[in-house]
């Protein structure tokens, strides 16, 4: 029960009202079950309530006398309903608190993991499978719900069980005890098929984490994959996963339908032994032995369903010690907030003597560059050269090993990068749109950007004109991943995305290489005219970009030089 303890620290009232009200709901019906004894009496003798021969039937009868109500068979078996409807409500009280922490379940647990991952730092968010990541914000964190599902309703039937053996020792202390062991040993037999499903649980929640992943792969290559007519690649990869799930999910099934079936005609077993030991052994009475039936097979009967819940929590439990794993492995990656200084771009951007390396392998080594504010400003080089970890480092998503990232003469370490962040336009290769509107894919849901700030950021990107021409305007859904636009549309509101919040730096990060010329040199004339209005650094080795800035530098053999050639045309194409 280590998964319940957990919860329960996690969430202490709706733990505390929850079993609160099954204590009571167990008193109510103990109370009310003992009532049996005393109309039994009077149904079987003919006599009073708590005739000789039924201790506790005079109990029974003597606490409702001192309650004031006389023990008739009518007014018996109104304490018998009233309990049973007094103890159906506490227990939906105690199912509402239920259902609703496992609906707090879900959701805390989704939101505890995509806040631990969003606060890690970069190079470990590289370093994950967006298909486990995924599955774990899905399949696990559902799983890890339906775990504390079956755990409480295990509390719930071993709180019952519980109420059933009292009522019964007092009865019986004998006959209880009996039936006590004899249930224990039920379970000590079947608890082997209960470990079997929490084995398989185990190995569902790795075949699950795996086969997500390599999913979300395929499903990114899907196209070039169906074009080469070589899916069938994709589709043995998943195989092999989907067969060994089928598996795992084939021993929790014949484990639960072993342990279903097997529980019943042992349970038969038990009562019909129970019945023969208080007729014959112990010579109860007849009224006495019905209620001691009726109490042991309850209680048995609860003890099977706490066995078969424990199985069925066994079986999701995995899932939620994997998501969270996830979610203490990513705290212990959180980025650290170094210092407190806002900047904002107003006089320069600069590079001194930085070196930066993977994995030992060094990537830029004493690398020096400047960019004025209100520059345009291209980065050049080989594939592979360092561009995009000379960008990771200028928006602070890695931090340099040797040398200083200065804005306006304010190093790195000493700036709130947060805030810094929040001054950058960022333009990818891929613009991947939301399957969503238009405005829904500029604003990304800031409620602090309206209509108008969303045209505004449509016309500095040179995508109103399409936009205003389409049916819906704005309101216009896009398609998976921007799949109604053209490639040049796709960058423009990518572009439009970026400039939405009004960055002081707006970053294109071989934003024009995947466009036609004629494209690439409509995005360039966009630009240009961004140019003073807020500083700009391309990546890019397209040469319509290149000739329309100001400067170029060239990232070659892990160094950096100004590529005084190309800045020289570029100036002179500028005057």
């Amino acid at each position: 029960m280590r998964l319940m303890l957990h919860f329960a620290r996690a969430y202490p009232r709706h733990t505390l009202v929850m079993l609160l009200a099954l204590l009571l709901a167990g008193v109510v019906e103990g109370f009310s079950l003992t009532a049996l004894l005393p109309i039994l009496n009077l149904a079987v003798g003919g006599g009073a309530a708590g005739a000789p021969g039924s201790g506790m039937g005079q109990v029974v009868t003597n606490a409702l006398q001192s309650l004031g109500i006389t023990p008739t068979v009518p007014s018996l078996l109104m304490v018998v309903l009233v309990g049973v409807l007094l103890k159906s409500a506490l227990v939906l009280l105690a199912d509402k608190k239920v259902g609703y922490t496992v609906a707090h379940v879900a959701t805390d647990l989704r939101l505890e993991l995509l806040r631990a991952l969003l606060g890690t730092r970069w190079e470990y968010y590289l370093s994950q499978s967006m298909g486990s990541l995924a599955n774990a914000a899905a399949t696990e964190v559902m799983r890890a719900s339906q775990a504390y599902f079956h755990g409480s309703l295990a509390i719930t039937y071993l709180v019952q069980s519980v109420v059933y053996a009292t009522v019964a020792l007092l009865v019986s202390w004998k006959a209880s005890m009996a039936a006590f062991a004899a249930g224990c040993l039920l379970l000590a037999v079947l608890n082997r098929l209960v470990r079997q499903t929490k084995r398989a649980g185990r190995q569902e929640t790795a075949l699950l984490q795996s086969l997500l992943a390599r999913l979300t792969d395929s499903l990114q290559s899907v196209k070039p994959l169906k074009a080469m007519g070589r899916e069938q690649l994709a589709e043995g990869l998943l195989e092999t996963d989907a067969v060994k799930l089928n598996h795992a999910l084939r021993r929790q099934v014949y484990s639960k339908a072993v342990l279903k079936s097997m529980q019943e005609p042992i349970l038969m077993l038990l009562v019909v032994v129970g019945l023969y030991a208080t007729l014959v052994v112990w010579n109860h009475s007849l009224p006495t032995v019905m209620v001691l039936v009726f109490l042991l097979a309850r209680l048995l009967k609860e003890l099977g369903k706490v066995q078969g819940r424990q199985q069925e929590m066994a079986s999701c439990e995995s899932a939620f010690w994997s998501l969270r794993k996830k979610i203490d492995e990513a705290r212990g990656q959180k980025e650290v907030d170094l210092g407190r200084e806002t900047v904002s771009l107003k006089k320069s951007l600069r590079l001194e003597d930085v070196s930066f390396s993977y994995a030992g392998a060094p990537v830029l080594e004493g690398v020096s560059l400047e960019i004025p504010a209100g520059s345009f400003t291209a980065v050049v080089g080989p594939s592979g050269a360092g561009k995009t970890t000379l960008v990771d480092l200028v928006c602070g998503l890695l931090r340099p090993q040797g040398g200083e990232v200065l804005v306006d003469a304010v190093p790195m370490g000493r700036m709130d990068v947060k805030f810094w962040r929040r001054q950058i336009g960022y333009v990818p290769q891929d613009a991947v749109l939301l399957h969503d509107s238009i405005l829904a894919n500029v604003t990304l849901g800031d409620s602090s950007i309206g209509e108008a700030e969303a045209e505004d950021a449509l016309r500095a990107a040179g995508a109103w004109e399409f936009v205003a021409a389409m049916p819906d305007g704005m309101r216009t859904i896009v398609g998976e991943r921007g799949s109604r636009l053209s490639g040049g549309q796709r960058q423009r509101i990518a572009i439009a995305r970026a400039l939405a919040h009004r960055p002081a730096l707006l970053i294109l990060d071989e934003a024009t290489s995947a466009l036609d010329p004629e494209s690439e040199r409509a995005i360039c004339s966009t630009l240009m005219g961004l140019r003073g209005r807020v500083t700009l650094l391309a990546i890019s080795h397209q040469p319509a970009l290149v000739e329309v800035v100001d400067r170029v530098y060239r990232i070659q053999d892990k160094t950096v030089s100004v590529d005084r050639s190309v800045s020289a045309r570029a100036s002179a194409g500028g005057m």
